[in-house]
């Protein structure tokens, strides 16, 4: 659809992701809708919040749907916090940022050589119990670093020193392994299809890896990152190191590359994943314009983001894409490559930061009505 073309016809799929720290990816379909209406009132819209396999991907499978579980599981600290999933028929989306990720941490508190991922292994138990044939396991916003240990320990696994004494919790313990005993790990596992969605392709370890790549984020020191890249390498050479340079394996403080040596997962683009199970292409096939977004659009979008995603299949079907966000920090040349003709960005309403977060609501309804004029009139 060309600039000012006709309504009559017209039909706009709202497919955002969040606006981290502003909105959920919920309300930025609100809002979204709410200004395209002001201006076009009987215009058909519809909405399907987005996810790429981060944080807010079982919100995401729960606005499409899916049904919200929740279960008490095991922090990153080792305290008890309520995690959610979500689940329909046999498929359950499971999200490892809900028991183990960044948001269960005090303000300033950080735990890199000791946060562990054992919830995450409790919440897919939990999925299993449920009946789940098919799991999505969403892998982003994690506050741990422990090669998925945590998480295979909660499914049966056993990793011991060489005492035969289990090794401290995170990715630092693993210093001290000797032995890994995969032999009870859940065997319901090895009937379900596990799909390790995420947007990261790095290696467990390396000038890539995990520790090196995102340790900082979860407050390591440099100290912190040379030691969990050790302790990480050494994990692999017990477990199986063929399986550490492989897509995906550094995701999520490496929980990628225990789902991948010991749980049968297979890895693929977390958008891609969420795309198919929340039924993007249906919706996208109803359509004559798309609207994505999220709150930056940056050099990350364009590797592996929900915004690139359904930029790239709307653009595989002919459907002309436009995008809102908080701020825009890339060129028309890029987003075009990246098949999204035009970005509306709420720092062009408003310049600070600080207020454009606060206000993100009625900004994001204020660039709705301009595309709405742009795109819809």
């Amino acid at each position: 659809m060309a600039d000012g073309a006709v309504t009559e016809t017209a039909s706009v799929l709202v497919a955002a992701d969040k606006f981290k720290g502003s909105l959920t990816a919920v309300q930025v379909a609100e809002r979204v809708t709410a200004g395209l209406r002001r201006v076009v009132p009987g215009v058909r819209v519809e909405t399907l919040p987005v996810a790429d396999g981060g944080d807010g991907t079982v919100a995401a499978a729960v606005a499409a749907g899916f049904e919200r579980r929740e279960a008490r599981v095991t922090g990153p600290l080792g305290e008890p916090v309520t995690a959610a999933y979500a689940l329909r028929s046999t498929t359950a989306v499971v999200e490892m940022a809900e028991a183990s990720g960044l948001q269960h941490l005090p303000a300033g508190v950080f735990a890199p050589l000791t946060a562990t991922t054992y919830g995450s292994g409790e919440l897919l138990a939990a999925a299993l119990d449920a009946g789940a044939r098919t799991i999505v396991f969403g892998v982003g916003g994690s506050a741990t670093t422990d090669g998925g240990a945590g998480m295979l320990a909660a499914l049966g696994a056993r990793f011991l020193d060489a005492d035969g004494k289990p090794v401290g919790p995170g990715g630092g313990g693993l210093a001290d392994l000797a032995e890994a005993d995969l032999s009870g790990i859940d065997p319901r596992l090895a009937e379900v299809d596990l799909i390790l969605a995420s947007d990261v392709d790095n290696p467990l370890t390396g000038p890539m890896g995990a520790p090196e790549v995102y340790g900082r984020q979860k407050g390591a020191t440099e100290e912190d990152i040379a030691v969990l890249d050790a302790a990480l390498a050494h994990y692999a050479s017990v477990l199986g190191p063929e399986h550490a340079g492989l897509p995906g394996a550094g995701a999520a403080g490496g929980i990628g590359y225990g789902a991948l040596v010991a749980l049968g997962a297979r890895f693929r683009p977390g958008i891609e994943v969420m795309l198919d199970v929340l039924g993007f292409a249906p919706a996208l096939a109803r359509a004559t314009l798309v609207i994505t977004g999220e709150g930056s659009l940056d050099e990350q979008t364009l590797h592996g983001k929900a915004p690139a995603g359904v930029a790239s299949a709307a653009r595989a079907a002919g459907v002309e894409v436009v995008a809102v966000c908080g701020r825009l920090a890339l060129t028309p040349e890029a987003l075009n490559g990246a098949g999204i003709s035009r970005a509306y960005a709420l720092a062009g309403l408003e310049p600070d930061p600080a207020v454009s977060m606060a206000q993100a609501g009625p900004l994001l309804e204020r660039a709705a009505e301009t595309i709405a004029r742009d795109f819809l009139r």
